[in-house]
């Protein structure tokens, strides 16, 4: 290795270093910049002579970092990344869309109700919704803003909390205790749960069983008997005398509805500002 040479390397060297050592290869970097191997292994050669060290071991399998490496790689990360948030802060235009993701019977429940409240904050901003399937396909949606159920605690994932989850027996107006119950699926408590923490011991049989709240809150609507329903979810329904709790104990549990994402996307003050006026949409 040549002597180093004094001062910040190349702008450009740094970033295809960061990519390289993020994904793991020279050929991955090449693909995310739009260049070709060998101009990406130039571009490294360059940064290691002007550094003096070298970066990463060349070996017929692939490339690997060096210690070095491995030291230099999160220094040039949070610089890119604090260079990037920072001139977003000063020169960079408000965001004009938000994007969320999450199950469908979110999106129904706590999305849409806010949009009106959100749109009085942000009336330039558009708002484009995400649904999936199944709770755990959240790990792999794209959409990287999303609404998730559980304690909070993702990796790698900052959470603010939309509502608790608490959990009443409830039904449509007409139907008394006594009714079948709908039964529901999952990883909420459920009627023998609750049964068991309140002392009640008269509970009735179930008839329907599902695997979504949505369907087992529609299903209580429809008068096919009383569910054990997310007041978060059931807002809506309760709102409107679709349903109505029926002066039964309610069962509050350790989970609740959260907004989501990873730690690097909302360093942004403008980005941040954004997400915070969706929570309070959320929340309110």
């Amino acid at each position: 290795m040549s002597k180093k040479k004094v001062g910040l390397p190349p702008l450009d060297w740094l970033r295809v270093f960061e990519a390289a050592g993020r994904l793991g290869g020279f050929s991955a970097a090449a693909r995310e910049f739009g260049l070709t191997q060998a101009a990406v292994s130039q571009r490294i050669g360059n940064l290691e002579a002007w550094l003096g060290r070298t970066l990463f071991v060349r070996e017929a399998r692939g490339v690997s970092l060096t210690v070095e490496g491995e030291s230099y790689l999160p220094l040039v990360q949070d610089s890119l990344q604090a260079l990037e948030r920072n001139t977003e802060d000063l020169f960079g235009k408000a965001p004009r869309e938000l994007r969320v993701a999450g199950l469908s019977s979110n999106i129904h429940a706590l999305v849409l109700p806010s949009l009106v409240r959100f749109q009085a904050l942000r009336p330039k901003v558009r708002v484009m919704t995400d649904s999936v399937a199944r709770r755990s396909s959240l790990g792999e949606e794209p959409t990287w803003l999303q609404i998730r159920y559980g304690r909070g605690a993702w990796p790698g994932r900052d959470a603010e909390l939309i509502a608790p989850e608490v959990l009443v027996p409830m039904a449509a107006p007409g139907v008394a205790w006594g009714a079948p119950l709908i039964n529901l699926r999952g990883e909420r408590p459920g009627w023998s749960d609750w049964a068991s923490k309140t002392g009640h011991e008269d509970v009735p049989p179930s008839k329907v069983s599902f695997d979504s709240m949505e369907h087992a809150l529609t299903a209580a609507c429809q008068g096919l008997g009383v569910v054990l329903g997310s007041v978060p979810l059931a807002d809506a329904h309760l709102r409107e005398d679709r349903l109505h709790r029926m002066g039964l104990p309610e069962l509050e549990t350790k989970d609740g509805y959260w907004l989501t994402w990873p730690e690097e996307q909302a360093k942004s003050k403008k980005q941040r500002a954004l997400i915070m006026d969706f929570l309070q949409a959320l929340r309110d």
